[in-house]
């Protein structure tokens, strides 16, 4: 039995803290896992210069689920390109994203898991604003809001929105589109030591090693160029999987994380915010802001199916939502 429906997207072919996610993710047995889009960066981004960044983001999210066993999800690549002009790319993705949305099979809530730019969602609510109302965003990017302190020598836009901040723009437009956003200041919490990486996720099987490889590989790329990236790694994109799928267990919910509710701003083109006016038709609308992430149940509960998927059992070890267990239990008492 699912709780959620889930939609991945990511930029695969840079940060290696999206492969963590999406194993997470895909190792989760109460949401169903429908999609991965593999996203864009920034040109010429360091950690791909390449032309093709959706694609090779693709191509490595196809690897990794095959080493998590799930051969059965559909990877599909989004983007080359940030929105131009404000005009949508009508592309794959983005259909993917409104046949999804538009199904009236089901009442499963659909989360859109983004850890990169919003190109491939504002593209299709730009084609298709109905959408808006049926679909809940989980976004790792964005700077501070106002309590919150930037990182020392912080870059001026965040990484993520710097992707695409059109997009962005187009998204936090919508009001009738649901919002929960975790900003720079929270996902820098996420973090795990190396000596916890090499002891808690090298160890389990052949998808535990290449996790931890893949993360060492960024320490390693950095002191190519003489920067120590110290004792640890921020596993940004993690949240993703706790705010969506680790959801309590009766009036479901990230019950264990905390947020404040903000009116929603504006996105300016230089990536900060902005005050809506009052006559905007999102002024009455607000952002759920995550401030502080369970690193505890998010942590635990990766390592807890990466042991399990190792030693094969991790089906065995789920609960099996039986009807007549409950019934049974409720009879009893």
């Amino acid at each position: 039995m699912t709780r959620a429906r889930v939609i991945v997207d990511n930029d695969f072919s840079a940060d290696p803290d999206d492969l963590v996610q999406l194993a997470h993710q895909a190792l989760s047995p109460s949401a169903e896992l429908r999609f991965v889009i593999g996203s864009h960066l920034t040109p010429n981004d360091g950690f791909d210069p390449s032309p093709t960044q959706a694609a090779n983001a693709a191509a490595i999210a196809r690897d990794l689920l095959r080493r998590c066993g799930r051969t059965d999800v559909n990877v599909i690549a989004g983007s080359e390109i940030a929105l131009v002009d404000g005009a949508p790319h009508d592309t794959e993705a983005a259909r993917a994203i409104i046949a999804e949305a538009l199904r009236d099979d089901t009442d499963t809530p659909l989360y859109y898991c983004a850890g990169a730019g919003l190109t491939d969602l504002a593209s299709a609510l730009l084609l298709e604003p109905s959408i808006a109302s049926r679909i809940t965003l989980v976004w790792i990017g964005g700077l501070e809001y106002e309590h919150a302190t930037p990182p020392p020598q912080a870059d001026p836009v965040e990484y993520n929105l710097a992707i695409d901040i059109a997009a962005a723009g187009v998204v936090f437009d919508q009001p009738e589109l649901t919002i929960w956003q975790v900003p720079r200041d929270a996902y820098r919490r996420a973090l795990m030591s190396f000596a916890e990486i090499n002891t808690r996720i090298r160890p389990h099987g052949e998808l535990g090693a290449y996790l931890a490889d893949s993360l060492a590989s960024v320490a390693a790329m950095g002191a190519t160029h003489g920067i120590d990236i110290g004792e640890t790694y921020v596993l940004g994109d993690s949240p993703l999987v706790l705010l969506s799928t680790l959801q309590s267990s009766f009036q479901p919910s990230p019950s264990s994380s905390t947020f404040h509710d903000y009116h929603r701003p504006t996105i300016a083109p230089d990536g900060t915010y902005a005050v809506r006016a009052a006559t905007d038709p999102a002024a009455n609308s607000f952002v759920r802001v995550f401030e502080l992430i369970d690193n505890r149940l998010m942590f635990d509960d990766l390592v807890a199916k990466l042991q399990l998927h190792a030693a094969g059992t991790l089906h065995a070890a789920t609960p099996a939502y039986a009807g007549d267990t409950l019934a049974h239990h409720r009879v009893l008492g």
